[in-house]
C-alpha cells in the first residue's frame, strides 16, 4: 500500500489500537493518532529491513500498531513529566 493518504489513515488506526494496548502514561488520543502516524512509517522501515512487506490492509495495519507501539514506548521512556 504505497498511498499516502492510506498510509496516514492505518497510522491513525494503529496509534489508537496501540493506545488500548500499551500500558504507562496515559496521553491524549491526539498524540496516540499523530504517534501512530509516525509509528507506520516506522513500522514499515522496521519490518522492510526484515525482508517483510505488507499486502493487504490488515497486514498494515498490524505493522503500523507494532510501529506505533515502539514510538509509544520510546515516548514513554524518554519524556518524564513532572
Amino acid at each position: 500500500m504505497d498511498n499516502l493518504l492510506v498510509l496516514l489513515i492505518v497510522g491513525a488506526v494503529a496509534g489508537w489500537l496501540a493506545s488500548l494496548l500499551m500500558k504507562g502514561k496515559k496521553l491524549s488520543i491526539g498524540a496516540y493518532l499523530v504517534l501512530g502516524i509516525i509509528g507506520a512509517f516506522v513500522g514499515r522501515g522496521v519490518f522492510h529491513v526484515l525482508g517483510f512487506h505488507a499486502t493487504t490492509l490488515i497486514a498494515e495495519i498490524i505493522i503500523a500498531t507494532i510501529g506505533a507501539m515502539i514510538v509509544i514506548w520510546a515516548v514513554n521512556a524518554i519524556w518524564k513529566p513532572r
